[in-house]
């Protein structure tokens, strides 16, 4: 990402592309646009071929996050956007009504665990949540473990946790300025104090203990490099069973596949403790192989009861060799199974809850009911059925929104969930398994009238004529006169669904006049598996299509304008971003991809990312590639075309999409973008990685540089009344 002089050779590599690029063309930029000066940026002369064709790569040293020209660069780019984000004055109003909105008490899902509640709580900002614990609904809570404590400027999150069927011991995990790498210990709960355990090189994981409390199973990977840690590919994920009060290098290694770099494995012991359901995936693909071990039989080997990949397989729940799964094994909206483990043949195989016009996405067995989560259109829903699959009643939901929660054992009577919509602040209720009624376990206060907005679903037609869902949300009575500032947000991949969310964010930026509005694009998991495939590998065009669509129907109904419209997402929603600015310029005012996978001819040959083919597929197929280089963020970037205002979003300890991505992104889009052209920002973050963990105060300053960038980009009113409404 270093500037000013891509053009020649820029001209040349895309050259190569002239079959493939999008339809961007070279046009003169709408008059009165700022003038800005980059850092310049050398250009190398790497080239590499690919089935036959040349493509070049001129800034292939800023993949290099740890040289000296890498962080001189990334420090010359930080000044030239803070000296941006510095001259508009709305910036600091709209932080202070940032602050004021994220200052409300936050709760996660209640589980029990012999006896004992635990729960997590942010009194509002506070950088990271903290557990807590108690022995009765009534009890005051007592802290358990406040991440706060892990480090001064808030940067060490809890990235996950387990409690002992006894209750005796927490094992945590924890994660460092946003990497994915975490580091696990055992608390004793009764006296707060760490043991000695600790693991490491721990990625991807959870922790399940055995029965006895003795230890507990969980995935890692050999120790890497640590000069490229943050960078190295990452294969050969191993199961592993931890002893309490041992050293991890004495941990057992329970099952490896030698001959299979790729797959991941998850371990999971079931409530009765007597097996251990080992799950094995390959990549990101919505599909997995189980295996299972009889922890009860000593020396007992690994068996494969599913070994194929061919569909997704969720473990609910077991009677002795009797296993319960939700499937979408001849069912793309998924139902629930039960597989004798003695006759494992599918033609044994007993439906219990059959596939139904709603997605199912989740379902457990408590109060030996089956608490089935259901998604219509977009929104939740959620149904209790007996042990047989009939339906015992329907849980009423406040209004459109998502649920999260249901846990808990087949003996319990009681359970949690929570509830939220982008104008319900998350909400814990506690759901009575015998009368089927909910009550508020904790409901927030956050500084706003919900009164005031409104959400509707609209359904709007993409280009092949598929219907696309969209949610719009705004203040009440809104003008449809094209005026409005909007914010278009997708995702559109890996299977995941984007629902209703609520997001001190977006409040503000509907405070500011803004509408948002969220596009439930094909790839995502929406309407089943295949709505997800729809959107993947050579389908991939579908997402951007069903993206753009939603854009025209806003401006096509007056909900806004090109110059008013912005369009945002982060990671795969960061692709997403990328393609749509490169491929239809003219339809946004602006444009902010975040932690985005922008090069898609090399995404593979880091970190994790290898496992993203099962979406994208591969540069190393040659008809894959002519694909991937038709939208490829960073190789449909011309010169001469005028690009939206942009602000790209990483940071320096992302090693999930690393930072090389944004990187050779911003510094060829700078190079193309004519003078007079908008501005084309990086923003880069230290000691923050692909987002999760992030410290509440990098979050609102993160989000207060977003909107203050808008308020200036799409020429908004100043929010001089943001702050105190």
């Amino acid at each position: 990402m270093r500037h000013v002089t891509l053009v020649a050779s820029l001209l040349a590599m895309l050259g190569t592309l002239s079959t493939f690029s999008a339809n961007a063309v070279a046009q003169s930029c709408p008059p009165g646009a700022s003038t800005m000066s980059y850092p310049a940026t050398l250009k190398g002369t790497q080239q590499d071929i690919y089935h036959g064709t040349t493509i070049a790569d001129p800034y292939r040293w800023l993949e290099d996050a740890n040289s000296a020209e890498t962080r001189a660069w990334v420090e010359a780019e930080n000044k030239v956007t803070q000296a941006f984000l510095a001259q508009i004055p709305e910036r600091e109003t709209i932080k202070q009504r940032l602050t004021k909105l994220w200052n409300y008490e936050r709760y996660g899902v209640p589980y029990k665990e012999s006896g004992r509640y635990f729960y997590s709580r942010n009194d509002g900002l506070q950088n990271q949540a903290v557990l807590y614990t108690m022995k009765s609904l009534a009890d005051e809570p007592r802290l358990l473990l406040d991440p706060n404590t892990l480090a001064a400027d808030g940067t060490v999150a809890l990235a996950g946790s387990a409690v002992s069927p006894d209750g005796k011991y927490l094992a945590y995990g924890t994660a460092a300025s946003g990497s994915d790498w975490n580091e696990w210990k055992v608390r004793d709960i009764d006296t707060g104090k760490d043991l000695d355990d600790h693991l490491k090189w721990v990625k991807f994981s959870g922790a399940s203990w055995t029965a006895d409390g003795k230890g507990f199973f969980y995935s890692r990977y050999d120790a890497p490099d640590e000069a490229g840690m943050l960078a190295s590919v990452n294969y050969f994920q191993k199961l592993y069973f931890h002893k309490i009060g041992t050293p991890q290098s004495a941990d057992v290694l329970v099952y490896d596949r030698p001959d299979e770099k790729e797959w991941g494995f998850g371990g999971e012991v079931t409530d009765d403790g007597k097996y251990l359901i080992i799950t094995a995936s390959k990549g990101t693909a919505p599909r997995n192989r189980v295996f299972y071990k009889d922890l009860s039989k000593p020396g007992s080997k690994v068996l494969p009861l599913i070994d194929k990949f061919e569909a997704s397989y969720d473990f609910i729940d077991n009677d002795g060799a009797v296993f319960y799964f939700k499937t979408d094994k001849n069912a793309a909206r998924a139902r629930v199974v039960a597989i004798d483990t003695r006759h494992p043949q599918e033609a044994s195989w007993k439906q219990v809850l059959g596939e139904s016009a709603q997605t199912l996405v989740g379902a457990n067995l408590v109060n030996n009911q089956i608490v089935a989560e259901y998604l219509a259109d977009a929104r939740s829903m959620v149904k209790v059925f007996d042990r047989k699959g009939k339906l015992a009643r329907d849980i009423t939901l406040p209004g459109i929104g998502t649920v999260s929660g249901f846990g808990g054992k087949r003996k319990d009577v009681e359970t949690f969930y929570s509830f939220t919509g982008f104008t319900n602040p998350t909400t814990i209720y506690r759901l009575d398994m015998k009368s089927g009624a909910s009550t508020v376990f904790r409901k927030p206060k956050v500084d706003f009238d919900p009164a005031g907005y409104e959400t509707r679903q609209q359904f709007y037609t993409s280009r092949d004529g598929t219907k696309v869902p969209m949610f719009i949300v705004s203040k009440k009575g809104i003008k449809l006169d094209g005026s409005n500032p909007t914010y278009l947000y997708g995702y559109g991949g890996f299977n995941v669904s984007i629902t209703p969310s609520f997001s001190p964010a977006n409040l503000a930026w509907m405070e500011m006049g803004g509408v948002y509005a969220v596009a439930n694009l094909r790839g995502g998991g929406e309407y089943g598996e295949a709505w997800h495939e729809a959107g993947t590998k050579l389908h991939k065009q579908n997402v951007f299509d069903d993206f753009i669509g939603a854009a025209e129907w806003l401006i096509a109904n007056k909900v806004t304008s090109p110059a008013k419209l912005a369009i945002g997402g982060g990671s795969n929603g960061g692709l997403l971003v990328g393609a749509a600015m490169t491929q239809r310029p003219e339809l946004f005012g602006a444009a902010i991809p975040q932690v985005g996978v922008l090069d898609m001819l090399r995404f593979h040959k880091f970190t994790i990312g290898w496992a993203w083919t099962s979406d994208y597929g591969s540069s190393d197929n040659a008809d894959e590639f002519k694909a991937l280089v038709k939208y490829s963020p960073l190789h449909n970037i011309k010169p001469g075309v005028c690009y939206p205002a942009t602000m790209i979003t990483t940071a320096d300890h992302d090693d999930r999409v690393v930072p090389a991505h944004s990187f050779k992104f911003a510094a060829t889009a700078q190079a193309a973008q004519p003078s007079g052209g908008a501005p084309i920002l990086i923003r880069i973050d230290v000691k923050a990685g692909h987002g999760a963990g992030k410290p509440t105060t990098k979050v609102i300053e993160e989000v207060a540089d977003r909107w203050g960038f808008l308020s200036r980009t799409l020429q908004m009113a100043a929010p001089a009344k943001v702050a105190a409404q």
